[in-house]
């Protein structure tokens, strides 16, 4: 869907026409919008390094003389939920899991104070909850990170009570639709009007699973990479161009 800036102007024009009226189709019909957190919201780790949070998970654990407990490929990884699932699936429900679990939930309310705001996100959830849609939050991060991060941004209140993050039961984490349920079921949304937007396959999968719409953000050709490999076929590189079509949508049902 992104432009590519090495194009003649009129067809770049062409090409934004195109795109706009995608994205309107994809987003008219969604009376429900769930938002996964780290990624179309924010940037959790971007000063606060998830790779540092990963190692020192390794270390954590490797301090307690669990030097096997992981694979070469899990410790090089350089992702937290990585060492947290990989530990769930040898420990399920372990006082080591619950401990785990809960540093890790203050490493994301520690990186909080460092995030990054994903650009035009805060324009896009108002915007949103301006035209009456229902905003809800499915993440893999802890719901009081989520809150902690949305009430410093005075965004909490487009969202609560509806914010569905890790639980205890680590086996429920995305791609397992869990927390989609959750949020469909507090809601009372009906699939077929409710779109869900994600940066990660597991968020894709999650949603097709529950049955709602999918829209991919892809901040960079990695990202896109792995969501067209897992399936995804409507991505964004930027919230800019759908902030505008949701202001868009609303401004034509209002009339």
């Amino acid at each position: 869907m992104t432009p590519d800036s090495t194009q003649p102007d009129a067809t770049r024009s062409e090409t934004i026409d195109e795109e706009f009226g995608t994205l309107r189709d994809l987003t008219g019909p969604a009376r429900f919008v769930l938002f996964d957190f780290d990624g179309p919201i924010c940037r959790l780790f971007a000063g606060h390094s998830a790779g540092l949070v990963a190692k020192e998970l390794v270390q954590w654990l490797e301090g307690r003389g669990l030097h096997g407990l992981l694979t070469e490929e899990e410790r090089q990884l350089a992702d937290p939920y990585v060492v947290l699932r990989a530990v769930d699936r040898r420990h399920p429900r372990s006082d080591l899991v619950d401990e785990l679990e809960e540093w890790l939930t203050r490493q994301e309310l520690n990186a909080v104070a460092s995030a990054w705001p994903t650009a035009y996100a805060d324009r896009l959830i108002r915007t949103w909850t301006a035209v009456g849609a229902r905003l809800a939050v499915t993440t893999n991060n802890a719901p009081r990170a989520v809150e902690s991060y949305l009430g410093a941004r005075g965004l909490l209140e487009c969202f609560a009570p509806h914010i569905y993050g890790r639980t205890q039961n680590l086996s429920l984490l995305k791609p397992d639709p869990h927390c989609v349920h959750r949020a469909l079921s507090a809601m009372g949304a009906d699939p077929a009007a409710t779109l869900m937007i994600g940066d990660a396959p597991s968020d894709y999968v999650a949603a097709r699973a529950a049955g709602v719409r999918f829209l991919g953000f892809a901040r960079n050709e990695r990202k896109a990479g792995l969501l067209r490999e897992a399936g995804a076929e409507h991505l964004v590189e930027s919230l800019e161009l759908l902030s505008r079509v949701v202001y868009s949508v609303g401004d034509r049902k209002a009339q």
